[in-house]
């Protein structure tokens, strides 16, 4: 065994002939693969397809808002493509985006271990992605379902007449994929870490992936369970939702957002992770409050469990219920700020650089923070009951879920990219991708926190004309979005091929990922690696590399 932790190597010439990539030729070697990382990069291609069908039928909710009257669809087909891009995007994309690639591809490598604790079911959740997709996208072409990805009752188990029992299966059979996922990520960071790597000396990624595993573990089974109980409602009436059997639907409301709440947290906490190691690399400085980032982690994973009630102020709730789960939904912004604050300190006096990963990253602090903040808002009932069902609620959502999480996922891709393929992408055009895609954002969702405000309801194909400049700001900006979310797809395939060889770590960083070749071994490591370094320690390096230029000289 040998000490790990040392000073960062120079570039190499050439991609080693042998890696996790050349492992082994053949579809077949990778369709029955048990390499964590193989499986990264089949959930990456995966995720990008759903993505694209998602961000294609957004593209289409923003055609038809173009204008007042409903004329590109009808009102039901409306219903319907809403229904399939919430669903696609949040359960097929915005959940297993970072865990699932990033995760999968570096967790084991980020504590010194060989893999997964469980290879198998690893690979075993990749299909049971692949199913819960494959009866996603066989629900759309079917017919599609109109209930919205919240499969409301009674709109779900008595009116709508679309596909609602395959597309609940095909989440119950997705959910199934999560948990697996989540429970292979805690028992790898529990069983699994190098000699030397004790919890303090853990990455803050896997922190954060270990918290949303958490989540994932106790939450996914709500949702799963819910969603078999519609089933059972719509095809032999069992009546759990149904008042005239003694059921109460607003029982699905407190099941299905017991989950659907914390779910945010599934999706944004790794992301947060992905910012941590980001921010550390690119301003040369160990993360302020260490140890306050890493439970605040846990802090989050903890009360997302306990602000699902927020979502129902308007279905008549107790006054007491309303007075608990605001203060409940305040608190929880407390470790949130924790982290955002801790980024800001650990910026302070960095030598920060702005490299494509760092753009994103600075990104992600904008737009969760104007997310979290309009959040108050909706914890507050006396606004919520006035915002609730507005376009305000779709603007603060994908502040959240959509703006934080895709830039996160986006600077952790461009980051580690070099690490998984062995090569560079091209850097100017990537930091115009990310500068073009922070801007449509903008352009796309703020708008719509005025809409919101003046009342527009979600939902609806048409509308007031007197929404419509709004509109038409909130679909060119759309359009500029398409283009910040395509440029990266282009030249990050391009890169494959072309782009510059990277070397083992060429953002000199920290973290045992950057220590070894790029891409890596099969096995990540020929010896077990000893940890003796603090993790971030970048004090370490510049120390060494001091030492060195004095040594040479």
């Amino acid at each position: 065994m040998s000490t790990i932790v040392s000073l960062p190597d120079q570039a190499t010439a050439r991609i080693p002939k042998r890696n996790y990539l050349t492992n082994e030729n053949g579809l077949l070697s990778w369709l029955l693969t048990g390499d964590h990382k193989r499986i990264a990069v089949l959930y990456l291609i995966s995720i990008t397809f759903f993505f694209f069908i998602g961000g294609a039928l957004a593209g289409m909710i923003r055609l038809e808002l173009l204008t007042p009257q409903s004329d590109l669809m009808a009102s039901d087909t409306y219903n319907k493509v809403f229904t399939m891009h919430g669903v696609i995007m949040v359960f097929l994309f915005l959940v297993p985006s970072v865990p699932a690639t990033l995760g999968n591809f570096l967790i084991p490598i980020m504590i010194g271990a060989k893999d997964l604790a469980f290879p198998k079911i690893n690979l075993l959740s990749w299909y049971l992605y692949l199913v819960g997709g494959g009866m996603t996208l066989t629900a759309m072409i079917t017919g599609g379902v109109d209930t919205g990805w919240t499969f409301t009752t009674p709109m779900s188990t008595h009116f709508s007449n679309t596909n609602v029992i395959t597309t609940g299966l095909a989440i119950f059979v997705a959910g199934f994929s999560s948990i697996f996922t989540g429970l292979n990520f805690i028992v790898t960071i529990h069983r699994m870490r190098a000699p030397g790597m004790t919890w303090f000396k853990l990455p803050l990624f896997c922190w954060a992936h270990y918290a949303a595993s958490i989540l994932m573990v106790l939450g996914t089974p709500v949702l799963a369970i819910t969603l078999v109980l519609v089933v059972l409602e719509r095809t032999i009436g069992i009546g759990v939702f149904d008042p005239t059997k003694g059921g109460d639907p607003i029982l699905f409301q407190h099941l299905f957002w017991f989950y659907s709440h914390p779910a945010v947290y599934i999706m944004i906490l790794p992301g947060m992770g992905v910012i941590s190691e980001v921010i550390s690399t690119f301003s040369r400085k160990r993360v302020f409050g260490y140890t306050a980032v890493a439970f605040s982690s846990v802090a989050i994973a903890v009360f997302g469990f306990f602000v699902w009630a927020h979502h129902m102020f308007i279905m008549g709730v107790s006054n007491y219920a309303v007075l608990v789960f605001s203060l409940l939904t305040m608190l929880v912004a407390v470790p949130s700020a924790i982290k955002i604050f801790n980024w800001a300190f650990t910026l302070y006096k960095g030598s920060i650089t702005f490299e494509t990963p760092m753009l994103y990253a600075f990104g992600f602090m904008g737009l969760f923070t104007i997310g979290g903040l309009t959040g108050v808002f909706l914890g507050s009932s006396g606004t919520d009951i006035h915002l609730t069902e507005t376009y305000f609620i779709v603007a603060h959502f994908h502040f959240v879920m959509v703006g934080g999480m895709l830039m996160a996922f986006l600077s952790g891709v461009h980051f580690w990219w070099p690490k998984m393929t062995g090569r560079m992408y091209p850097e100017k055009i990537s930091q115009l991708a990310a500068v073009v895609t922070f801007i449509g954002f903008n352009f796309t969702f703020f708008p719509q926190f005025l809409l919101g405000m003046l009342g527009m309801p979600r939902r609806y194909a048409a509308y007031p004309h007197e929404f419509q400049v709004l509109n038409v700001f909130s679909t060119a900006g759309a359009s500029i979005l398409g283009v910040g979310y395509l440029l990266p797809m282009i030249y990050l395939i391009w890169s494959l091929k072309y782009g510059e060889v990277a070397g083992n770590n060429p953002w000199q960083a920290t973290g045992l990922e950057w220590q070894i070749q790029s891409p890596p071994l099969t096995e990540n490591f020929t010896t077990i690696p000893i940890v003796t370094q603090d993790v971030y320690d970048y004090e370490w390096l510049e120390r060494q590399k001091e030492h060195e230029v004095t040594h040479v000289g």
